[in-house]
């Protein structure tokens, strides 16, 4: 037990860092986009994690499975991604009319580094408490509390500091970047796989795309995908449609338009619960009943936000930050353990790559260039003020429309032998 508790304090700090990195800028960087008139291409800053996931995240994978040790690749990672997003920061702040295209430059190379990190987060944790016989979906999930705890912490930092209209936001991301690619390297050692033997596949890595050969993993990775499809829109625009109120007069001083982080950290708030609850209800219904939570509770986030205000409707957009805690949990966390206790030791990073490229990576790209495509129909095309709100409620209940469906094809289609959590 004396062992367990400081590894268990190792690893939340880990995880603490990592999502501290992200919630830096992932909620507020719509609101700076805005700021500088680049309202119009907010889509494309979010829709690049998924892009870069498509393809990062399954590569740096198979490197940490067979050549570099994945706590090692982890550092690597983050001093690479720090040094970019620092970068990004510095151009924003020294040019006096910021351009698309250099920011975006340095910022999607610096996410191209950073969303590989989250699935090897998970493999480094997965492999300490597995080589101390310590098993993973109990010991995890409060593990995992402690990453949403630091996204809320940076989520708060960039708020109350008013960063979150301004590139400070991105400075702040670089310098936790840094001090995780320090703190990485003092992880638990990682193994590889360096043998030569074995086909091409099992030699480059690629061994857990064999996967898809079995229908239920199948199926199970092409709904991960639909509903990945959702991850990113309520944090690519939920705080320039909270912002967007203050617009009008009737809510121009309301605590919400004025605080739109602080609002949305409630919803990581609710993620620290739900992320408790992850074991015992994977263990007691299996994964199925636990992903068709995560896509009704979807359907309820987007549809409070498409009736909500910040005024006498607040009340509304409360309850979506209090279901997105299982909206998110019970579909990220839950099936990044599904994926684990259904693979092998030996393709474990590679595995949790596949899974982040079938969700923020095919998923949340889709959705993201999707959901811009909606919001310039709906909202840009309006000017400010009542018009656009009226423009975002509809692009919200579009949004919740699409979730419902995925839900009810997953009820028909997906079926898992397990009754519960192995």
């Amino acid at each position: 037990m004396s062992k367990i508790r400081p590894l268990q304090a190792r690893l939340a700090a880990l995880s603490f860092l990592e999502f501290a990195v992200w919630g830096a800028y992932l909620i507020s960087l719509g609101n700076y986009l805005g700021s500088v008139g680049l309202a119009t291409h907010i889509g494309w800053f979010y829709a690049v994690q998924g892009i870069v996931s498509i393809f990062m995240p399954a590569i740096v994978g198979i490197i940490a499975d067979r050549w570099i040790q994945a706590q090692r690749m982890l550092s690597l990672c983050h001093l690479l991604a720090g040094l970019f997003m620092g970068a990004a920061a510095v151009y924003a702040l020294t040019t006096p009319e910021v351009q698309f295209g250099p920011l975006f430059t340095l910022y999607s190379i610096s996410v191209a580094f950073f969303m590989p990190t989250i699935g090897l987060c998970n493999a480094v944790s997965f492999n300490a408490l597995s080589r101390n016989g310590l098993d993973t979906v109990t010991y995890f999930p409060p593990i995992r509390v402690f990453g949403t705890v630091g996204f809320i912490c940076s989520m708060l930092f960039v708020n109350f500091t008013q960063f979150q209209t301004n590139p400070y936001q991105l400075a702040t991301s670089a310098v936790l970047s840094f001090c995780l690619a320090l703190y990485a390297l003092t992880m638990p050692q990682c193994p590889t796989n360096r043998s030569a033997s074995g086909s091409i596949a099992d030699q480059l890595g690629l061994k857990a795309f064999s996967l898809f050969k079995e229908r239920r993993m199948a199926i199970f990775f092409i709904f991960s995908m639909c509903l990945g499809v959702s991850l990113q829109i309520t944090n690519s625009y939920g705080n320039i449609f909270i912002t967007s109120f203050s617009d009008i007069a009737e809510y121009a001083d309301t605590w919400g338009a004025r605080n739109a982080n602080a609002l949305i950290s409630l919803s990581q708030i609710s993620e620290t619960l739900c992320i408790l609850l992850i074991p015992f209800f994977l263990k007691r219904f299996g994964i199925k009943t636990v992903m068709l939570m995560s896509m009704v509770a979807w359907v309820l986030r987007f549809g409070f936000f498409g009736i909500g205000d910040t005024g006498s409707g607040v009340w509304l957009l409360i309850l979506s930050m209090i279901v997105y805690g299982i909206a998110f949990d019970f579909f990220n966390v839950s099936g990044s353990l599904y994926v684990d206790k259904k693979t092998d030791i030996s393709m474990r990073s590679s595995a949790q790559g596949l899974f982040m490229l079938m969700t923020n990576g095919v998923g949340a790209t889709v959705g993201t260039l999707a959901a811009q495509a909606v919001i310039n129909r709906y909202v840009n095309s309006q000017p400010a003020g009542q018009l656009q709100i009226d423009g975002w409620h509809t692009s919200w209940l579009i949004f919740a429309a699409y979730a419902l469906a995925v839900a009810v094809f997953f009820v028909l289609i997906f079926h898992d032998k397990d009754t519960k959590a192995s």
